[in-house]
């Protein structure tokens, strides 16, 4: 990665982890929506997650909303932040393929993805350089595995029994 690139990436982690975009938890709603609490053990770092869903007409399960509250470090903050802006609005189908996407970032030991996959990523591309910090990696996935532990208790999966108005669920990250 070039230093322009770089320097690039820190700007928008630091963008992100200054001006968060969903931080402030909302009132759960929607027939479809649920809540994560999730601790990153190694360093301290938390959030509390809560996404709601809606239906399309032609039955899609979209994202309506994530609202969030945490404390930690600027990656894990700033991640959190491009998560909001990367899914909300999204399928559910293209937000689970989004998380899928972003792991597969975060494993590649800073080499990053090709271009496709980090184009699909838009910021969250930035996490490139995290990769190369196990340490940091955790940080980074903090609000993705709230988010994947929404999408499983929410009831908006497929496979996923039918849940009712809120579901709160506590888990630790490891």
């Amino acid at each position: 990665m070039s230093s322009p690139m770089e320097q690039l990436y820190q700007q928008v982690i630091l963008d992100h982890s200054k001006k968060p975009h969903g931080r402030g938890l909302v009132d759960l709603t929607a027939a479809f929506a649920s809540e994560s609490h999730q601790v990153n053990p190694t360093c301290g770092d938390e959030v509390t997650l809560r996404a709601q869903f809606t239906e399309t007409e032609d039955g899609r399960r979209v994202v309506e909303s994530i609202s969030w509250e945490g404390q930690g470090c600027s990656i894990s903050q700033a991640s959190l932040s491009v998560l909001t802006d990367l899914v909300t609005g999204q399928d559910v189908a293209t937000t689970e393929h989004l998380g899928s996407v972003f792991r597969d970032l975060m494993g590649s030991r800073g080499k990053g993805l090709d271009e496709a996959r980090e184009d699909e990523l838009g910021d969250a591309a930035a996490f490139t350089g995290v990769s190369q910090f196990p340490a940091r990696i955790k940080c980074a996935l903090l609000g993705w595995s709230a988010l994947r532990d929404t999408l499983a208790t929410s009831g908006v999966l497929e496979d996923a029994p039918t849940a009712t108005a809120s579901t709160t669920h506590e888990h630790e990250h490891v």
